[in-house]
């Protein structure tokens, strides 16, 4: 075989090789921030839902101007509550597995 093209492809495996062990290290380094972005992305769905779901923004205001503002708040703290402990539930879940 040519020495050169030998030698190109002696120098093609090691950038190979050196590419890979970045991909890895930089997986790495971004690991931390994986659940950040995640949480980020998930508040971007749900703006995008309320974005296609405008009625239910509105019914949802009515609600809390007909009931009353304390029985609002006590309501919505019932609904934060369980909106809480369904999501321990899933991430204990999901965690399982």
């Amino acid at each position: 075989m040519n020495p050169r093209l030998l030698e190109l492809a002696t120098r093609h495996g090691q950038l190979q090789a050196r590419i890979a062990e970045q991909r890895r290290a930089l997986a790495g380094h971004s690991a931390p921030i994986e659940g950040a972005l995640a949480k980020g992305d998930a508040v971007l769905k749900g703006v995008d839902w309320l974005k296609h779901h405008p009625a239910a923004v509105g019914a949802a205001v009515a609600v809390a101007v007909i009931a009353r503002p304390p029985r609002a708040w006590r309501w919505a703290k019932r609904g934060f509550l369980l909106w809480r402990g369904w999501q321990g539930l899933k991430n204990s879940l999901s965690g399982a597995r």
